[in-house]
């Protein structure tokens, strides 16, 4: 694969890429056994099936055909799942609705040809890795929310017991976690949890 300094990090970290084919032997398995060893990538070729994908498996191509519909994959359900790109046969409903359950970015229609591959694969890992990311935020947005909710509580408590102002609970709770070398976040759901405990 020729690189240039204009070529996409996926495509230049592709020779680094491990990666699993659930395809039987036939003449589109040995076509994309070929194409990935072309490209350079590192490959591990299952069927029907495999229950737990190799160490820094970074992609997946899947046959999907009617034997392996009713297939469950327990590798699927984690969140660290790779990104799988579906060969495709048939175009029916049946196989759209296992290519949709398969979280797919990418499709290859059968018979595999040398063009397409390519680009499939630099646009499952591109949008794997998107969505990767926008998971990882949504996360931080969630736990930062928690803490502040959490600390809205503690400010409520220390108000209502000390009557004082809200500024005035929030100083109170910053300099007792000053004194205990803790995160603001840290007292105040001591206090929530110490309140909840009194009030039962």
């Amino acid at each position: 694969m020729k690189r240039s300094a204009a070529t996409p990090a996926i495509l230049r970290d592709l020779r680094s890429l491990k990666v699993v084919v659930i395809h039987p032997r036939d003449q589109d398995g040995d076509e994309l056994l070929a194409q990935l060893q072309r490209i350079g990538c590192a490959v591990d070729v299952f069927w029907p099936r495999v229950d737990a994908l190799p160490a820094d498996t970074g992609l997946v191509l899947m046959a999907v055909r009617p034997e392996t519909l009713s297939t469950h994959y327990p590798w699927l359900d984690t969140p660290s799942a790779p990104p799988v790109i579906p060969v495709v046969t048939y175009e029916n409903p049946v196989t759209i609705e296992a290519v949709l359950q398969l979280n797919a970015f990418a499709t290859i229609p059968s018979p595999v040809r040398s063009f397409g591959l390519l680009t499939a694969i630099a646009v499952a890992l591109s949008q794997s890795k998107t969505s990767r990311a926008r998971e990882r935020y949504i996360e931080r947005l969630e736990q930062k929310q928690a803490k502040v909710r959490v600390i809205q509580q503690a400010k409520q408590i220390v108000m209502t017991s000390r009557g004082v102002s809200e500024d005035e609970a929030y100083q109170l709770l910053r300099s007792q976690a000053m004194v205990k070398r803790e995160q603001i976040e840290t007292v105040a759901g001591q206090i929530v949890k110490a309140h909840e405990t009194l009030s039962f």
